[in-house]
């Protein structure tokens, strides 16, 4: 027990001094499987929100938006990839995380269980869903654990494009005829509040949170990034000349903040414990996709192992 107390002191030594926590590191039971909880629902959460704009690919109104949502969805499966990986230098298994996602023991971003009905939506998720993953994120590469805040630099990276490109949708909407801005003001409402689920619970609320904190896996507590997402946010729908809908939504001059107003927290629970819009939907498309693609990844290792075996034979030759 002596011999674990100072472990778990020299571990939150080297926390508290801003130094990275690798693999071979000991590290305590709990912030391992914190860990593996967090990295796996991020990367669930950029394979399954491939689906909602992956929806539009074939419907994109021009050939550019067409390549640049292509590109954007191909981003997102590389991320999901990175932060797997980042999640088996802990220990797990590939395989058991996508059956943990698949029989729904495993959460992703709430975000995704909605539909995107316009072209506007796509807009709206670049700016407003990834306007979100980006102050949530950056923070990240700043994370305790080495391998997830290395992921995190090139992933912020190429989530900043993404945000700037559906801002420019947004924008291109809004400068062109009264029924184009009329469906970007329409995405807006059906995403803004959505978006601000995104950074979970109130702190008060909020089971991980607090720990976390101490672990410096997260730097921010959920209601400060909400905050900052919100005072970011409304400029930017004023230059659009949308309006965010919520009637609360001013600034306190005092804070010199935003007020706004209260989250439909009944909602978002009920979006998370699998009752929302598009959850079913959503989940059957990713098993489907996971059962249609055995035969890739079957091929995959029969290449790998013909590879490891030729290099074998040659090797007993000479």
């Amino acid at each position: 027990m002596t011999e674990i107390t100072s472990l778990e002191e020299r571990f939150q030594a080297k926390i508290d001094a801003d130094q990275r926590i690798e693999p071979r590191d000991w590290m305590p039971e709990k912030y391992r499987k914190t860990l593996i909880r967090q990295i796996s629902q991020h990367a669930h959460s950029e394979i399954v929100g491939m689906l909602p704009e992956g929806n539009w690919i074939t419907r994109a109104p021009s050939l550019r938006r067409k390549l640049g949502l292509i590109a954007k969805v191909q981003d997102e499966a590389g991320h999901g990839l990175y932060l797997y990986s980042a999640a088996e230098t802990l220990g797990v298994e590939r395989d058991e995380l996508i059956d943990q996602l698949h029989i729904g023991k495993a959460k992703y971003s709430s975000i995704f269980n909605y539909p995107t009905l316009t072209w506007a939506d796509i807009g709206a998720i670049g700016w407003l869903v990834d306007g979100a993953a980006i102050m949530n994120q950056v923070p990240l590469c700043r994370c305790s654990y080495g391998p997830y805040a290395r992921a995190m630099v090139r992933v912020c990276k190429e989530e900043s494009f993404h945000q700037r490109q559906g801002y420019e949708i947004m924008l291109t909407l809004c400068e062109g005829s009264p029924a184009q801005k009329a469906m970007a003001q329409d995405a807006l409402n059906r995403w803004w509040w959505p978006a601000l689920m995104m950074f979970g619970p109130n702190d008060a609320e909020s089971t991980h949170s607090a720990q976390s904190m101490a672990w410096k896996i997260k730097r921010f507590s959920n209601d400060e990034l909400r905050q900052r997402f919100v005072d970011m946010t409304k400029p930017q729908a004023d230059y659009l000349g949308i309006t965010i809908p919520d009637p609360d939504l001013k600034w306190d001059e005092e804070k010199q903040k935003h007020d706004f107003g209260e989250i439909d927290w009944d909602e978002f629970w009920k979006v998370v414990k699998g009752h929302g819009p598009c959850n079913k939907e959503r989940l059957a498309a990713r098993v489907k996709a996971h059962e249609e693609g055995q035969w890739v990844r079957d091929a995959a290792v029969a290449y790998a192992n013909k590879k490891v075996n030729k290099i074998s034979n040659n090797s007993q030759v000479a």
